[in-house]
């Protein structure tokens, strides 16, 4: 069992089919265990959940909803095994998910923090082993100059086991 904290961003809703029509195509790792969403915390290994929650509804406390646009696409190399991601990062918001991704990390899950990976706020929409596939798709991305506007309201703590996201509880921002 593996607790996170996520958010599900509302995007348009053609917005929404392109990121998802992009992540059925390049998206071998998650698209069919969840919609595409940012991540604020990953997996927690030292609290329970019922900690996790009212860490998060206390670190929550106060913090706005996040407008944000995405408007590139980035190749990642992930840290724990061979798959390089791409990523659509935001340049509006980028700062604020920051912010409120150090916030949750200041209190209890300060310990938790892997300070050896840069946090990068993103929508993740491929994945492959083969860099060279990733970096096309980044570069092809990036040709489009695509420009998507969002929002997140809300933060959700999901549970991660077996390939399978269930979220467990959500908290409204602002």
């Amino acid at each position: 069992m593996s607790l996170l904290v996520i958010a599900y961003p509302e995007l348009k809703k053609k917005d929404y089919d392109w990121i998802q029509d992009l992540r059925n195509k390049y998206d071998v790792l998650y698209y069919d265990s969840v919609k595409s969403y940012f991540t604020f915390v990953f997996p927690v290994l030292t609290l329970k959940k019922k900690e996790l929650i009212s860490e998060i509804k206390e670190k929550s406390k106060g913090l706005k909803e996040i407008d944000f646009c995405l408007r590139s696409a980035v190749l990642n190399k992930d840290s724990f095994n061979d798959y390089w991601h791409v990523f659509l990062v935001p340049d509006e918001g980028f700062s604020n998910i920051i912010k409120m991704h150090d916030k949750f990390y200041s209190g209890k899950l300060k310990d938790e923090l892997f300070l050896a990976i840069q946090f990068i706020p993103h929508l993740g929409v491929g994945n492959s082993t083969n860099a060279n596939e990733c970096k096309k798709l980044v570069d092809e991305l990036n040709e489009k100059n695509f420009e998507i506007h969002g929002k997140i309201k809300k933060l959700t703590i999901v549970n991660y086991e077996d390939k399978k996201v269930e979220d467990i509880e959500t908290i409204d921002l602002g």
